[in-house]
């Protein structure tokens, strides 16, 4: 059952139930695409937090979460519908020889032969859903004219059957990793927000939801590292997630410290790339955990 988020503070405080601290922009427009029914494009850098949003939206909702991942080459048959050619083609045989044609054909084009897609499905859905078109970037932009009609009217045209229409409208997220420029159309259609890496004190927040066990110095130092490491020039800075994965791991490993050595041990946590692992070494090096036992004292 869904829960009622009627106002900006109780759409906070529900995504904060579910696992997620949104900013005040982030709890602004969720709760205004809630209340008006529009789309919502999130842009940001890889790792802030895009897809999570859509997820906790659907916890803190009580909606089914209907997700479309995107790639380059994502055409209409697997994002929206496609027919069941075995089953027609089953269905053709087992008619009587002289049956005809026109009856066939009316009767293979039925939505029993139809597959569903994400968005097909969450047009269709019974029940309101959270629908998330992730990395929309990737897509083509025939994909983006496509979608318009979607995310216009919420609707589908399908030839064989006609309209189909929501019965009952998607909380629809659309997230980019602005790896390129999406269409002026698709923009028009949604609200924006823009999500970009917390800052130090929301950052211990977050880590604090999700490792409460995690000592107040550990997860402080934990901090300072993960900001100092994205201030470098590397391949795949670290995302919020990986901030919690290296909580979470001090936490099995019982780490009384963030010293040298325990950093050595679990760096690649959250610096995935070879070349990465050298850069930080390179600059942040062994006085690393002095630096660290000197920021443990101060507000992060």
């Amino acid at each position: 059952m869904a829960t009622p988020l009627d106002s900006i503070d109780a759409m906070a405080r529900g995504l904060e139930s579910a696992g997620y601290l949104a900013g005040e922009s982030a709890a602004l427009v969720s709760y205004l695409a809630a209340q008006l029914g529009k789309p919502v494009l999130v842009e940001g850098p890889a790792g802030v937090g895009k897809t999570e949003l859509a997820k906790a939206l659907a916890r803190a909702t009580g909606r089914r979460l209907i997700r479309l991942q995107c790639y380059e080459g994502l055409d209409e048959a697997k994002a929206l519908y496609e027919w069941n050619y075995r089953k027609q083609l089953l269905r053709i045989q087992a008619e009587a020889d002289g049956t005809a044609w026109d009856r066939v054909q009316d009767d293979i084009f039925g939505e029993e032969f139809l597959l569903t897609r994400p968005l097909l499905e969450a047009i269709a859905a019974d029940e309101p859903v959270v629908l998330l078109i992730d990395e929309i970037d990737k897509a083509d932009q025939e994909f983006e004219a496509m979608l318009l009609e979607v995310l216009s009217d919420f609707q589908v045209s399908i030839p064989e059957l006609g309209v189909i229409e929501a019965r009952s409208r998607p909380l629809a997220l659309l997230t980019s990793n602005n790896s390129r420029e999406l269409t002026e159309a698709l923009k028009r259609r949604c609200l924006y927000l823009w999500l970009d890496y917390p800052d130090a004190a929301r950052e211990l927040e977050i880590v604090r939801l999700h490792a409460p066990e995690l000592s107040e110095t550990i997860a402080r130092r934990l901090v300072e590292v993960v900001h100092r490491v994205r201030e470098l020039d590397l391949k795949k800075p670290p995302s919020i997630a990986e901030s919690i994965d290296w909580a979470r791991a001090l936490l099995l490993l019982g780490a009384q410290d963030l010293d040298e050595a325990v950093m050595r041990q679990t760096m690649s946590i959250i610096v995935k790339h070879r070349t990465d692992l050298d850069v930080v070494a390179a600059r942040l090096g062994v006085s690393l955990g002095d630096r660290l036992l000197a920021a443990g004292t101060t507000t992060a």
